[in-house]
């Protein structure tokens, strides 16, 4: 049976037009029939609200099918994540977090890094163009990660993005880059820092739920209940370690470009097989008597106490 779903999937592979190829949005088409049976009886049982995708395995992939460029394998990956946003759509996942860039990634060859700003600054270009599948799709785009190592252009067009899509409530879509947690959360305590010394705040308010309103994902992000990496790496790399302290880690040995539909069914079965446990872990976290929430307005942040 396996192999079956395997062998339909590839057919459908190369079932995009060229518009959809380069841009962010796949028509919602009519599922072959195996991935309508799957998706029902797969939403039986509880379907994750927010999944993280680690997107691993593009350059062995290139590699793999000798395409000549690494950046030829990141290109393939964009086209199945616009592919696996479809997929989640029609799952009811509500939230996708993906790990585009790394702030280690900086460290490749200037050629790989000058390839993916390109690539990045086409993607986000197209994906503003693209106002009326915005307005059809509604979901709302945030980007985490620490902007000041880009170009002024692509955090120009990260902020359009944001600004153009921050009322949407069909879905959210959160693009790390370039990113990592351990970056985060220094710029978490860099911001308490700047209100305590400008007499916003008192040393005595810090409290786990400040730090979290003042990372990245503070500006309405969830914790995700379903972490996936894909290309058998079994490591977190430093991706949302902090917002994934009660998540369920899933690796999957195929490569991100190859990461089909029963790929993914698989990730969330294997979720819905150990969400109990998760359940339980998450029951743990004991409530604090002051909550904080962050206002976002452009680059400013302003710290919210809300009493319970």
């Amino acid at each position: 049976m396996k192999m079956q779903f395997c062998s339909c999937q590839h057919k459908m592979a190369s079932n995009l037009t060229a518009d959809e190829e380069a841009g962010w949005f796949v028509s919602q088409k009519e599922q072959p029939w195996w991935q309508w049976l799957l998706r029902r009886f797969i939403a039986s049982g509880p379907i994750p609200r927010h999944v993280a995708f680690v997107m691993d395995g593009n350059r062995r992939f290139a590699k793999n099918k000798n395409l000549g460029s690494v950046i030829k394998g990141h290109e393939k990956g964009f086209v199945q994540l616009a592919k696996i946003l479809d997929w989640c759509s029609r799952f009811g996942i509500r939230e996708i977090t993906v790990y585009a860039f790394s702030i280690e990634n900086f460290k490749r060859s200037e050629d790989e890094v000058g390839g993916l700003m390109r690539l990045a600054e086409e993607k986000f270009q197209k994906l503003l163009n693209d106002s009326e599948k915005l307005d059809e799709k509604r979901i709302c785009f945030r980007f985490y990660g620490n902007r000041t190592l880009l170009s002024a252009r692509l955090q120009k067009l990260m902020s359009d993005i944001e600004e153009r899509t921050e009322k949407f409530e069909g879905g959210r879509l959160n693009v790390c880059m370039p990113y990592t947690s351990r970056d985060e959360i220094s710029r978490s305590f860099e911001t308490i820092r700047t209100h305590v010394k400008e007499g916003k705040l008192n040393v005595e308010d810090i409290n786990e739920s400040m730090i979290d309103a003042c990372l990245d994902s503070g500006c309405g992000g969830t914790p995700p209940d379903l972490f996936v990496r894909t290309s058998g790496e079994h490591r977190l790399s430093d991706f949302m370690m902090w917002q994934a302290a009660d998540t369920h880690v899933y690796f999957d040995s195929v490569l991100w470009p190859e990461f089909g539909y029963y790929n993914l069914c698989k990730a969330i079965l294997n979720y819905q097989y150990y969400r109990t446990t998760v359940s339980k872990m998450s029951s743990l976290n004991i409530s604090e008597e002051t909550t904080w929430k962050m206002n976002f307005s452009g680059n400013d942040r302003d710290l919210i106490s809300v009493k319970s």
